[in-house]
């Protein structure tokens, strides 16, 4: 107790020349890790070990294409036109995305009014061009690469967590992602964050390139306290029985892992099977709509409870 009680009048004697800042009502103070240390080229194999610095959860991460720095050597002091990717990177649609997130997995975009780390975080802004040569020509029109790169702005390190094919669509190949952020803050202290979203790819010259993607923030109060659109059940009970009246006899719900699947038998005879996604944040987010046909095949279908309530 003595001692605590000297930390706290040096701990206030040394602050009481300087302006305070104050978080949650009490003075506060920056972790402090003493010197920073810059990373050199010559960087060791990473080991599984540092995880546990990086993840407040143990669900497995799946960009982790590779196992050391080296795959960045030819790429320093390159601009994102000079790039040039290996083809085996892009051969398919899988392989596109687990290779854009590996890279991506050590970039970081810290700015002074989101600060992280103590020196160097990972392999600072050297991904991003690299990264970048994964988009297709009509995506790099869209977005340009000062705009990309401005978009990871308090980004410190990325994890790709979930990743499932949906439905395709024409000419694209469609996945859903989640994606697990550590981002930096105006405190100097750094938080985790959640997004989820869609990616499309394209094949171009029999390679597979990025051609949209769109992500979503999670949020960690919102189901807690409000609403029911997070619940699978109450979505397919309320939306589309009550508004739709289109459910005449629900199924128990089928569950494998973060994938829940509910079955019902609609009010027109026919067989529907939505397909639900559960987040990092436990919500529940409707991926898939499907009707069986005659032939007893589930065909993709959309339909939009907002119309229901409209006719």
């Amino acid at each position: 107790m003595k001692n605590l009680t000297r930390w706290i009048k040096r701990t206030f004697h040394r602050n009481s020349t300087k302006k305070l800042t104050l978080v949650m009502g009490a003075l506060y103070e920056p972790q402090q890790f003493g010197q920073p240390v810059e990373r050199s080229k010559n960087l060791p194999v990473r080991t599984t070990d540092l995880e546990r610095y990086f993840r407040p959860s143990c669900i497995p991460i799946k960009n982790t294409l590779f196992k050391d720095f080296q795959f960045f050597d030819p790429y320093y002091e390159k601009s994102y036109k000079e790039v040039k990717l290996p083809a085996a990177l892009t051969r398919t649609a899988e392989e596109t995305i687990l290779n854009y997130f590996s890279i991506l997995r050590e970039a970081e975009n810290l700015t002074d009014q989101q600060m992280g780390g103590c020196g160097t975080v990972g392999m600072a802004k050297l991904p991003f061009p690299v990264a970048y040569n994964f988009f297709t020509d009509d995506y790099q029109k869209r977005v340009s690469y000062h705009d990309y790169l401005q978009s990871f702005a308090g980004i410190g390190h990325l994890n790709l967590i979930k990743m499932n094919r949906l439905p395709d669509e024409g000419d694209t190949v469609s996945y859903f992602i989640e994606l697990e952020t550590i981002e930096g803050s105006s405190k100097g202290v750094t938080y985790f964050a959640y997004y989820f979203g869609y990616i499309q790819l394209k094949k171009v010259h029999n390679l597979y390139k990025i051609d949209r993607m769109k992500l979503y923030g999670e949020d960690f109060l919102c189901a807690a306290y409000h609403l029911w659109q997070h619940d699978a059940e109450a979505v397919v009970g309320i939306m589309y029985g009550e508004w739709c009246k289109l459910v005449k006899k629900q199924l128990p719900v089928k569950q494998d892992g973060y994938v829940k699947i509910i079955d019902f038998t609609g009010t027109d005879g026919a067989d529907y099977r939505f397909v639900f996604y559960r987040l990092t944040n436990d919500t529940d987010v409707l991926i898939s709509q499907f009707k069986m046909d005659a032939a007893g095949v589930w065909k993709p279908i959309t339909i939009d409870p907002e119309e229901c309530l409209k006719n």
